[in-house]
């Protein structure tokens, strides 16, 4: 079905409307574990996520970067098994967690002022996990100006269990009809990208939801989405 371009509220970019004034960002991480607190963060991948001229959500950049572990950190052999990583490699391109942090989140403060939004929130298949990794990483660096919403995030597992009844990244993507490399799984940047695709697949098809939604809270009077104000930032 075609659908026109959704119109944003009054006085709000699409961005904005589309997501209450968030800015989607998706974000994968690679590690030396499972515990935030304790196990290495050993790759960061960010996909910006925006609109094209017909009002359909796609791809943006990619933002990638290998990150050194930090001092202390655990590194589980069997994480690196699955990611195929070598943190020690002499040619291995790493930063500094607080470098590689400051990089990633000059970009996005730079999508959200394009965009109109007010702040980032995390997507991610199963979000909670990289979410869990970056605050940790933000902590461990004292970092000031992290562009992303502390808590609340987007799950692509969950919308794909909900759009698509499959919940495993290779066999969503698989069963919504996008490309799945296997031999390239497990890089930040390859599983940052898919997820991304897969978040933009299922947003699209929400499109009439989203519009009869628009059109109804127009009929109660609102001008933008309730609790927009920054004190009220939860999802």
């Amino acid at each position: 079905m075609n659908l026109p371009p959704e119109e944003p509220a009054a006085g709000m970019s699409a961005m904005a409307s589309r997501f209450r004034g968030f800015l989607p960002v998706v974000v994968d991480v690679e590690t030396g574990g499972f515990n935030a607190a304790t196990d290495a963060l050993l790759e960061i991948a960010a996909v910006l996520i925006e609109f094209d001229g017909h009002g359909v959500l796609q791809r943006g950049a990619t933002l990638c970067y290998h990150v050194q572990p930090f001092e202390g950190a655990r590194i589980e052999p069997a994480s690196l098994q699955v990611n195929g990583i070598d943190p020690f490699h002499p040619l291995r391109p790493a930063l500094p967690e607080r470098d590689a942090l400051q990089r990633v989140f000059r970009e996005i403060r730079h999508a959200l002022k394009t965009q109109g939004c007010r702040r980032a929130i995390l997507v991610g298949h199963n979000a909670a996990f990289d979410l869990g990794f970056l605050n940790a990483a933000v902590r461990r660096t004292d970092f000031k100006r992290n562009p992303f919403h502390p808590f609340s995030c987007f799950d692509t597992a969950t919308l794909a269990g909900a759009a698509l009844g499959q919940t495993v990244l290779a066999r969503a993507v698989q069963i919504a009809g996008l490309d799945w490399d296997s031999s390239s799984a497990h890089s930040a940047r390859y599983d940052a990208e898919r997820t991304a695709d897969l978040f933009c697949l299922v947003c699209n098809r929400l499109r009439a939801s989203f519009a009869e939604a628009q059109a109804r809270a127009q009929a109660l009077g609102w001008v933008s989405a309730p609790g927009e104000s920054a004190a009220e930032e939860e999802l």
